[in-house]
């Protein structure tokens, strides 16, 4: 008897609600602890300061990506739109550097999760939380995106209840105390000046990963073209807000002199932050919920980076098992394991320098989408008809500047992240090598035949820039 059998496939399950709340998630508002002291060491205490640089630079960005996932409604993110826009050797090299971030932000939250539990019981090594959480937010993700879409709500919840009691704690704090730092101080550029703003912000681009995230669900979200771009821009503006006023808050609370801090003290700084209110109960408060949200990001991390990983799979550009989908739960189980198993090297590496890859992979897919949109809605393939002045402004000047800031903050990143960097790129090119028998092949694409919009569909999702003959 044949097999009539569907093969599995990726759930539509999300709609804007579920999708925002996964970008959230994703970027979780007490991530402004996981580099909290990183970024306050770099930039003099003036972390506020670089949230807003990072904030506008991934507003410009998070419109690109609207654009472009409006264009291209499918799972790869960055990978797919470089790929349609500029070729597949492009395009899998963007995909290969924004592999970085990804594959680094369930690492990186495996490694909080180990670190601040150990604060609170240091006979335990840190190996063994970061450990566990590895392997249970392996199951969460194999079960499937629903399971994770309800636990997004919880996590949020929890986290939003520490936000309110961390803000009204230091506020009381500054408010009752000699007020040393001014209201304004945290938003100055402090001795270092911009660039080392600028470099702040650079390693707040990890904070901002939400909105990518969102964009490689494009095929389990009920409506891509509406809801995704909605909630690309929701998660961002909603994101920054919030990462704003709590680093603020926390740096008129508590404001020493980071340079003099142990290195347990800036890795864990959020702990050394609520020590500094003097209760007893606040830190292992702290430490709970941080857990339960580090928890949730490392789990949409996954879910995310997997799904990249699948796509790659699918077009024959990494291993095809990378591709293959859980019978029962429709998810990528091969690729979410791949990832479990790179996230084991938190158990070597330092913070810092997994909070500097994760920036490097995040700003390189974030300039390459910028240019993305100018290619594909202003110089398309096989030419087209000019478009008015507005169309210009959205596709052409906006996309330009997201470009341009996304370019500023990646130089200026250290030199070390620079040379790891360049080696994975190297990786990359071999791979290609290898795919395209000594690049003697193209590069293996994406088949949009079936479910590409036509022009005229391109036209009128943005109708509001009305076409004009050359």
């Amino acid at each position: 008897m044949t097999n009539t059998a569907a093969p599995p496939r990726l759930q539509r399950a999300l709609g804007l609600t579920g999708l925002t709340l996964f970008g959230i998630t994703y970027m979780t508002v007490i991530t402004v602890f996981t580099t909290y002291g990183i970024v306050n060491q770099v930039t003099d205490g003036h972390l506020p300061a670089a949230y807003v640089v990072a904030v506008i630079t991934m507003l410009f960005t998070a419109l690109s990506y609207g654009a472009m996932v409006k264009r291209y409604p499918v799972a790869g993110s960055a990978y797919t739109y470089t790929q349609q826009s500029f070729g597949g050797g492009v395009g899998f090299l963007t995909g290969w550097v924004m592999l970085l971030d990804y594959l680094f932000i369930p690492m990186i939250n495996f490694m909080l999760i180990g670190i601040y539990m150990n604060t609170q019981f240091p006979a335990v090594p840190v190996w063994v939380f970061t450990l566990a959480a590895l392997l249970l937010v392996l199951v969460f993700n194999v079960l499937g995106i629903k399971l994770v879409n309800r636990a997004n709500f919880i996590i949020i919840a929890l986290s939003i209840v520490l936000v309110v009691v961390f803000m009204t704690l230091s506020f009381k704090q500054y408010l009752g105390g000699d007020q040393a730092v001014g209201i304004a101080e945290p938003f100055a550029l402090g001795s270092g000046g911009i660039g080392a703003i600028a470099a702040g912000a650079a390693i707040l681009a990890l904070s901002f990963l939400g909105f990518d995230a969102v964009s490689t669900l494009s095929e389990e979200a009920k409506n891509p073209r509406r809801d995704i771009p909605r909630a690309i821009v929701l998660a961002t503006l909603l994101g920054g807000f919030f990462f704003i006023i709590v680093s603020w808050a926390g740096g008129l609370a508590f404001s020493p002199d980071w340079a003099t801090l142990t290195e347990p003290q800036i890795e864990a700084a959020g702990t050394t932050v609520m020590e500094s209110f003097g209760t007893t109960w606040l830190p292992s408060f702290f430490v709970a919920i941080y857990v339960v949200g580090a928890f949730g990001s490392g789990m949409t991390g996954q879910v995310s980076v997997s799904r990249i990983l699948y796509a790659m799979g699918r077009d024959g550009m990494l291993p095809k098992p990378l591709s293959r989908l859980h019978q029962r739960f429709g998810t990528p189980v091969v690729a979410a394991i791949v990832v479990s198993f790179f996230a084991l090297g938190g158990l070597f590496l330092s913070l810092d320098t997994v909070a500097f890859m994760i920036s490097f992979g995040a700003l390189a897919a974030f300039a390459m989408v910028n240019l993305s949109v100018i290619r594909t809605y202003l110089f398309p393939k096989g030419g087209g008809r000019a478009r008015s002045a507005g169309a210009w402004i959205r596709y052409g000047l906006l996309p330009l500047i997201g470009f341009g800031l996304t370019i500023w903050l990646w130089t200026s990143l250290q030199a070390l992240t620079w040379l790891v960097g360049g080696i994975w790129v190297a990786v990359g090119v071999v791979i290609i090598a290898i795919v395209t028998g000594g690049f003697k092949r193209p590069v293996p694409k994406m088949d949009f035949s079936e479910n590409e919009p036509s022009t005229e569909q391109i036209d009128q999702l943005a109708q509001e820039y009305p076409l004009e003959p050359r």
